[in-house]
């Protein structure tokens, strides 16, 4: 699920100031930072800015040469082309330089170039843009929160790189010993007004009636500050939102919150890529599986709190 709604505008954004080719030739060989290129030139693959809570890992990152043969050629000659769409923490924000995208769609996708030994730029762009940008080759793909939906297989196509729901923030510690919806029975809890939260709330208070027990009183605000408020000062037990936003928040020691997943609620979101670009396709597929299996994507999940969104492969259009 994804309750977000982005209207940032389109911003060409270069990913690092590391980009230059080497104009080393004949014997040099791709460390950690390089791809080999067929001209014996090493290519300096672009490193994740410091403020990346996964840079160190990301960095580490060597080409999987095999791989790196398979992918596109222009792909190989631009590089890798990524549309993401800032203003959704923890999954995309600005470095403090405000223009630098980081978080965990950016880490990935940089992560994913380094696995495949191409370059890569990271554009923020207006979400409903997104899809018409690949469809027309202005990006090569989209990492952007984006639920894989029937409805957007229809023009994309998706590899699946988290499983991600809504979440609760309860106070620091758990005082009230909620760990799920049936525990919300008889309790107060505040969501952002007209969105999925709300919807989730007056299905548990439902839920709870029908089980013949005290129902859920639910507090109604604009925005996630002002609902978050609630659980800090005391008004309401839980707030219910995104896991990925609950996760951000109680990642904040001042916070005096604590995130809990909704089991149940969890859907894939994927890698939007043209459906006739399947070298592509298989390309950043095989790169994430590598990525899965050497343990460094569980790494940069770790590193920005976000471990329970792990996939255990990548799967093409597991939406349903």
């Amino acid at each position: 699920m994804n309750m977000r709604s982005t209207t940032i505008g389109a911003l060409l954004l270069a990913t690092t100031a590391c980009g230059a080719q080497s104009l080393d030739a004949g014997t040099a060989t791709a460390g950690p930072g390089g791809q080999e290129t067929p001209g014996g030139t090493t290519l300096i693959l672009d490193q994740a800015p410091a403020e990346d809570k996964a840079a160190t890992i990301i960095n580490a990152i060597t080409p999987d040469q095999n791989l790196a043969a398979k992918v596109p050629a222009e792909v190989k000659a631009d590089g890798l082309k990524v549309t993401t769409s800032v203003g959704y923490p923890p999954m995309e924000l600005f470095a403090g330089d405000r223009k630098t995208p980081i978080g965990l769609d950016p880490a990935l996708a940089r992560a994913i170039a380094r696995k495949l030994g191409v370059k890569v730029t990271i554009s923020d762009e207006d979400f409903n843009a997104q899809i018409p940008g690949v469809i027309t080759g202005r990006y090569d793909m989209i990492m952007s929160s984006m639920s894989d939906t029937p409805e957007r297989q229809a023009k994309v196509t998706f590899v699946d790189y988290v499983r991600a729901g809504a979440g609760m923030l309860v106070k620091a510690g758990n005082p009230e010993g909620i760990k799920g919806p049936g525990d919300l029975c008889g309790k107060t809890v505040s969501v952002v007004d007209n969105g999925t939260s709300l919807e989730l709330a007056d299905t548990y208070d439902s839920d709870c009636e029908k089980a013949g027990r005290t129902g859920v009183d639910i507090l109604k605000f604009p925005g996630d500050q002002e609902a978050l408020l609630q659980v800090k000062n005391g008004r309401a037990q839980a707030n219910i939102t995104d896991y990925v936003v609950a996760a951000y928040k109680a990642g904040d020691p001042k916070s005096g919150v604590e995130a809990l997943a909704i089991d149940g609620t969890e859907s894939p979101w994927g890698i939007g890529m043209n459906p006739k670009n399947e070298e592509l396709i298989a390309s950043v597929r095989s790169a994430l599986d590598a990525l899965i299996n050497s343990g460094e994507y569980g790494g940069i999940l770790k590193a920005w709190s976000l471990e329970k969104l792990a996939v255990q492969s990548a799967v093409v259009n597991g939406g349903k």
